[in-house]
């Protein structure tokens, strides 16, 4: 077996065997994959945010998102994902409207104006899957809610910020949960970060909250799905009888942003942005990973 999937074997056989499953780190082949599909799945996300607009409706953005992702030869990896007990998921994307935390189901229902839209997305190109999210406002929104969706916007950056070799994982929700908490923001916690990579749910969990210096070490080459989720008030959900849809359990607008990472040994990468945005970023690197 060649590195990762090596790795990949060796952490469900520990799993299996003791419970735990390993962190598998990506070789600078894996991570030119995470690189190549991080950039396909930004180009969907750009393209989604562009058509949010009042009078649009989310069954629209998913076809968008779906054609997207198989033109450019992918795989929709949310489509029939499957998790123990559940029934499988349906569409391309999550589209999670307002009071809506999570894994929101597409309908032919117009978005209108002063909503708030979550969009998050997951494709599998070669093997290896990159995830993304975002909340857009569709055309004018009120000021607590273009609040929001900025400060759950800072608290993904500050989460990522935290991404060096030799911290600690509790590092990044420590990071993500001081600046939430001066809103008074209620942080989602039935529903974490994650690690990411030929699975699109990898170990470890990613909570966003938490303690410095707690949880696992990060190391160079692993390679992390931060993803803040923030409501206006309480941080209780619920889920609706679709079984899948995870709202606000007081019915308060919530927010959502997501970034794949790759943890370098000179911090971290944002996989999931646009050539264009790399640059603007002045962040386009190919730099290889160490396993």
């Amino acid at each position: 077996m060649s590195g990762s999937r090596y790795r990949q074997a060796l952490s469900q056989t520990t799993n299996a065997l003791f419970g735990k499953r390993m962190i598998i780190a990506k070789s600078q082949k894996d991570l030119e994959k995470m690189r190549a599909v991080g950039e396909l799945i930004a180009e969907v996300r750009e393209a989604l945010r562009a058509m949010v607009a009042p009078g649009v409706t989310t069954v629209e953005l998913n076809a968008r998102a779906e054609k997207m992702m198989r033109d450019a030869g992918s795989i929709p990896t949310f489509i029939g994902y499957k998790p123990r007990g559940m029934v499988p998921f349906p569409y391309a994307i999550c589209a999670s409207a307002n009071d809506a935390i999570v894994h929101g189901f597409s309908n032919a229902t117009p978005l209108k104006e002063g909503d708030i839209i979550s969009l998050d997305m997951a494709c599998t190109l070669e093997g290896f899957v990159g995830d993304t999210a975002i909340t857009v406002p569709v055309g004018a929104v009120s000021d607590e809610a273009a609040q929001l969706i900025r400060v759950t916007e800072e608290c993904l950056e500050l989460g990522i910020a935290e991404c060096w070799p030799n911290k600690r994982v509790g590092d990044i929700g420590w990071a993500i949960q001081q600046h939430a908490e001066k809103y008074g923001y209620g942080i989602v916690r039935d529903y974490t970060g994650h690690g990411i990579g030929r699975s699109m749910h990898e170990a470890p969990q990613i909570p966003n909250y938490g303690r410095q210096g707690t949880r696992e070490k990060i190391r160079a080459g692993y390679c992390f799905a931060i993803e803040p989720m923030l409501n206006l008030g309480t941080a209780e959900t619920r889920t609706l009888d679709d079984k899948w849809t995870v709202v606000t359990a007081d019915g308060m607008l919530s927010a959502h942003a997501e970034h794949t990472i790759a943890v370098t040994p000179e911090g971290p990468e944002i996989l999931t942005l646009t050539r264009e945005q790399k640059r603007g970023r002045g962040d386009v690197r190919s730099e290889s990973v160490a396993a």
